[in-house]
């Protein structure tokens, strides 16, 4: 079994798990970490007596290949995406060294049935910047790396995309926010370009353009965070008019009190269209700070 090449040395004390950065601290008012895992029904890596999800943080190169390989059933059997062939059967990129990997198993028979990657600011400046730095030009952003993390790969197994699942990510990434002193998440929400809308599959784009359109109305972030796409969904050529919703994740994000930082990339590799997204712990919805952070 070997240890993740490259894990976060200078933030995360030997003795204690990738994931838990800075024990016993808390931010804004909020009870301390353990306080919040006690107070949640899903305790970080703890099982549940009904079995049900258990949420583990990485600490070996083999956790982060059972992601990396649900990743690439999901992404490239699912959804057609382009992946390097770094290692076959797998989604693997230069990013994952640097990353910390959240993972959902089912309770009763260990499987990895979600994951999530975690680039934090520190490992952020070591790899040379957030894989959104590859999709959009965050200058305006600046004044927030050094409190941002930057969510990625997210996915769930297509036998268990329920809202448990959802919920016990989530729940991790609030107490992981919370033990670092961290205020802000951003990431790229993708819109598949075949798009299963309520009336079957949109394709080229439409949905995506649509989905932006109706957006960028009711859940536009403050202009000094906008962001610009460096390979834009060509927006102006599509139908725009189309009456679609937007994917799950994106609409929870949405309830969460997530904003949308600006127009979407054109991510050709995986397909998709890429939404660039901001949380701000600040701005979580009452409802989810009460249940995610306990106050």
């Amino acid at each position: 079994m070997k240890e993740l090449p490259t894990p976060t040395i200078d933030l995360s004390p030997i003795s204690l798990p990738r994931g838990s950065l800075h024990p016993g601290s808390s931010a804004m008012g909020a009870p301390t970490p353990s306080a919040l895992v006690e107070s949640r029904a899903l305790a970080v890596g703890a099982a549940p007596a009904s079995q049900g999800p258990v949420v583990t943080w990485a600490r070996h190169l083999d956790e982060v290949r059972e992601a990396q390989r649900l990743r690439y059933q999901v992404f490239a059997e699912e959804m057609g995406a382009v992946l390097p062939k770094t290692v076959p059967g797998h989604d693997v990129d230069l990013f994952d060294d640097f990353c910390e990997h959240l993972l959902v198993r089912d309770g009763a028979t260990g499987q990895v049935i979600g994951t999530y990657r975690v680039l934090t600011p520190t490992q952020a400046k070591r790899v040379g910047s957030f894989y959104s730095d590859t999709e959009f030009d965050l200058t305006r952003l600046r004044t927030l790396r050094d409190r941002m993390v930057e969510l990625g790969r997210s996915c769930v197994h297509r036998d268990h995309r329920t809202g448990g699942v959802i919920m016990a990510l989530w729940g991790a990434l609030a107490d992981f926010m919370v033990r670092n002193q961290l205020d802000t998440m951003i990431g790229c929400a993708s819109i598949p370009m075949q798009h299963q809308g309520a009336h079957g599959v949109v394709g080229g784009g439409h949905a995506a353009a649509s989905i932006w359109h109706k957006l960028k109305d009711t859940h536009l972030a403050s202009v000094e965070f906008h962001v610009r796409p460096r390979l834009p969904l060509p927006v102006d050529r599509l139908d725009t008019t189309l009456d679609v919703e937007p994917p799950a994740l994106i609409k929870g994000y949405l309830r969460l009190g997530a904003k949308i930082l600006g127009a979407p990339a054109w991510d050709p590799d995986f397909n998709s269209a890429d939404l660039p997204m901001i949380m701000r712990i600040a701005d979580l919805h009452p409802r989810y700070r009460k249940h995610f952070l306990g106050v």
